[in-house]
């Protein structure tokens, strides 16, 4: 086994996650993911917690999506399951990247809907998102396999520590921070912060991190904004999204390549015209784009808006976030703009002010 391998397991096992004796672990992953599931289990067997392994595949959630008929029901096993458990790894390796691609929007939808109970009860346990890379993750990132290791293993094996500590300038201002303005290519828009908490991601939730998010306040958001990066949302890629907001809604949206599929997202719920968070990039060894938000959303000289579903540690105690079935991350390229804070830029033309 590569040992990089191994050093990805004891990073979601130790930090990410923190597995205690007796812990119940569930470790979502494809086949594909065996190594790292190997190494996950040898962790694990270390601290005294107890893991299972839920089957993931998206070809399968495909065929079954394809053939089901009505509105699908939320899986009470399932939540069963996750009620009972301590930390959740989840694992992005899938063979077929792009099993989803003829799946009927709607259908997508449902199953947002229905996976939203699910959804919530992560929150409130100790989860971590990463990826085992793949044959067709690397195609899709335009790399070989070796190439596209060396580039997954160099963001994730990482002192997230030290980038905690560094990231906590930004939290900071965030936390203190009430109306904040960005300025871009085809883009100007606002939205207010106060009472929400920023988030100083640095590889406890998402492996690999590196960004601080918060959530706006639902109703502030006013403006327009041009998102210059892809789009993928289920495996399909939406091109040149604009979205124009007022009192924090989509009021009207476009996009170059796959409009529809942009659209049925937006009609999943009513939350899924509203921001359900703000985040700005940090993780500058994230140096291409590579149709995978878990890595892209991180990039330097990005920041990112999800519509959608706020997540919960963003929103503060007496603060407010946004609610839906859907949570999903747009980037915008920051090479060239200004995001302000109460005033105060922040972020000018991809780096921060501190950095200059």
């Amino acid at each position: 086994m590569d040992e990089r391998i191994r050093k990805h397991a004891q990073i979601l096992v130790e930090w990410s996650t923190e597995i205690e004796e007796g812990d119940n672990v569930i470790i979502s992953a494809n086949p594909e993911a065996q190594e790292l599931i190997t190494a996950l289990y040898e962790e694990i067997g270390k601290k005294g917690g107890k893991p299972v392994t839920l089957y993931r595949s998206n070809e399968a959630s495909a065929a079954y999506l394809k053939n089901h008929e009505g509105e699908l029901q939320t899986p009470e096993h399932k939540l069963s399951l996750f009620k009972e458990a301590d930390a959740v790894i989840s694992v992005r390796g899938d063979p077929n990247q792009k099993a989803m691609n003829n799946v009927p929007g709607e259908k997508v939808s449902s199953m947002s809907r229905a996976n939203k109970p699910i959804n919530d009860l992560l929150s409130e346990k100790r989860t971590s998102l990463t990826v085992f890379p793949t044959n067709s993750q690397a195609q899709l990132a335009g790399m070989s396999l070796e190439e596209y290791r060396d580039f997954v293993w160099n963001a994730t094996l990482r002192d997230w520590e030290e980038v905690e500590e560094k990231q906590e300038i930004l939290k900071k201002k965030m936390d203190e921070a009430s109306e904040v303005f960005i300025k871009g290519k085809d883009t100007e828009i606002e939205m207010n912060i106060a009472g929400n908490v920023g988030v100083n991601s640095s590889g406890k939730h998402n492996l690999p991190s590196g960004e601080v998010y918060i959530a706006p306040i639902p109703d502030s958001v006013e403006g327009e904004i041009l998102f210059d990066l892809p789009i993928m949302h289920r495996g399909k890629e939406i091109n040149g999204v604009k979205l124009r907001f007022e009192d924090g809604e989509v009021v009207e949206y476009s996009a170059e390549k796959n409009e529809e599929i942009l659209e049925n997202m937006l009609y999943t719920d009513e939350g899924a015209r509203r921001l359900g968070e703000l985040g700005i990039g940090t993780n500058r060894g994230i140096d291409r784009f590579t149709r995978n938000i878990l890595f892209d959303e991180k990039m330097g000289d990005t920041i990112h808006l999800a519509l959608g579903r706020a997540i919960p540690r963003s929103v503060g105690e007496d603060g407010e976030g946004n609610d839906s079935a859907v949570h999903v991350d747009m980037i915008k390229d920051m090479s060239e703009g200004t995001v302000e804070m109460d005033g105060e830029t922040i972020l000018k033309d991809g780096k921060f002010v501190w950095e200059l």
